[in-house]
């Protein structure tokens, strides 16, 4: 079965999916506005944009852009809008938590995500049935 082979995007992808696993469980543990978490956070956000652009170069699963990739482009979207309101520091007052939920949603998509692709890879369910119950 071709799914157990790892092109180059593959083998970004998988190291890209477990080092972002491990550091938003980190990130999200530890204390928070210390340089240990805000340098965590950029190793966290520079993993996700790898793992979400070597998302939207794989079309083994359908051959098409599909429910995945549509996956990938929310999952970028959460992580952009939690980064940019601690760069802007906008909306004055609100930006920190902005910031914490966005992030959070983040770290969820990627976890559902996970389970997503451990279904659809490992276990053979359907690919749209798992993004649902995800």
């Amino acid at each position: 079965m071709d799914f157990y082979h790892f092109d180059t995007i593959g083998v970004i992808h998988f190291a890209s999916a477990l080092v972002s696993m491990i550091l938003g469980a980190v990130v999200i543990f530890m204390k928070k506005g210390t340089k240990i978490h805000v340098r965590f956070g950029y190793a966290y956000a520079i993993c996700m944009l790898l793992l979400n652009g070597s998302a939207l170069m794989i079309y083994k699963l359908f051959g098409h852009f599909g429910p995945f990739h549509i996956a990938a482009l929310i999952s970028l979207g959460t992580l952009l809008s939690g980064l940019l309101p601690v760069y802007l520091k906008k909306p004055r007052k609100t930006w920190l938590e902005l910031h914490y939920e966005f992030m959070s949603w983040s770290v969820i998509g990627l976890y559902s995500a996970f389970w997503s692709e451990t279904f659809t890879r490992f276990l053979s369910f359907s690919g749209f049935w798992v993004l649902v119950a995800t």
